[in-house]
């Protein structure tokens, strides 16, 4: 039986490269409003609490709540239409995925990004891949991460409990998320934060590549 029966993934730096179009729209968004452009490190820093935190750390400081709103909503329909020009799965991960599905390893993606971009992206990017697919849905009274809510609810919806998981992300928040959870947390350095900051953050357990991770996730449990 592999270690672990359960595997929850983030999204962004995870599974996908999402950089460079979160990068794009965020500054075609911030042009609509003849605000200063960011550069991509700047929005590889933005990234991780959701696209509103994203546009809020985007904005000049002192923009006004009316106008950060604006910006927000020009993001969100710029990265509707643009969310897959530049964007795939990280090489290695498709192959992942079907070796974990294989084995029998129950899979779920939960995401800060706006649900309406993660449910495309999953769709069109790893169709069938996944047993549950949470974005953000704050609305219905699921709190972002690195609260525990969407990691409970794509479990609940699967049917099983935090027994058996694991949790993979790439950056601090989702350290945090596994810690809220209370489960094992696996760090992987190719995403959008370095081994440093994931060191800072609590973090324990790194993999270097998917065919790392697939041979920490099935490891013969002891």
């Amino acid at each position: 039986m592999p270690a672990y029966q359960t595997v929850v993934f983030d999204l962004d730096g995870t599974l996908l490269n999402t950089l460079e179009d979160l990068h794009l729209s965020t500054n075609a968004a911030l042009a609509t409003h003849d605000m200063p452009p960011h550069s991509i490190d700047d929005v590889r820093r933005f990234v991780g609490n959701g696209i509103r935190l994203l546009i809020h750390r985007a904005v000049p400081a002192g923009t006004d709540a009316a106008t950060e709103e604006a910006v927000y909503e020009d993001f969100c329909a710029h990265y509707a239409a643009h969310c897959e020009d530049h964007t795939g799965p990280y090489p290695g991960i498709p192959e992942l995925l079907a070796h974990l599905r294989a084995a029998g390893v129950r899979l779920a993606v939960v995401s800060n990004k706006g649900d309406f971009a993660v449910q495309e992206l999953i769709a069109r990017q790893f169709p069938g891949a996944f047993d549950a697919v949470l974005g953000e849905n704050e609305a219905a009274g699921i709190r972002k991460k690195p609260a525990p809510d969407m990691v409970e609810a794509a479990l609940g919806r699967m049917g099983v409990t935090r027994e058996g998981m694991a949790y993979v992300g790439d950056s601090e928040v989702d350290v945090q998320t596994a810690a809220a959870v209370g489960c094992s947390c696996i760090s992987c350095t190719w995403g959008f934060r370095g081994r440093d900051e994931l060191v800072a953050a609590g973090a324990t357990t790194f993999v270097d590549t998917p065919d790392e991770l697939g041979r920490v996730l099935l490891a013969s449990a002891q």
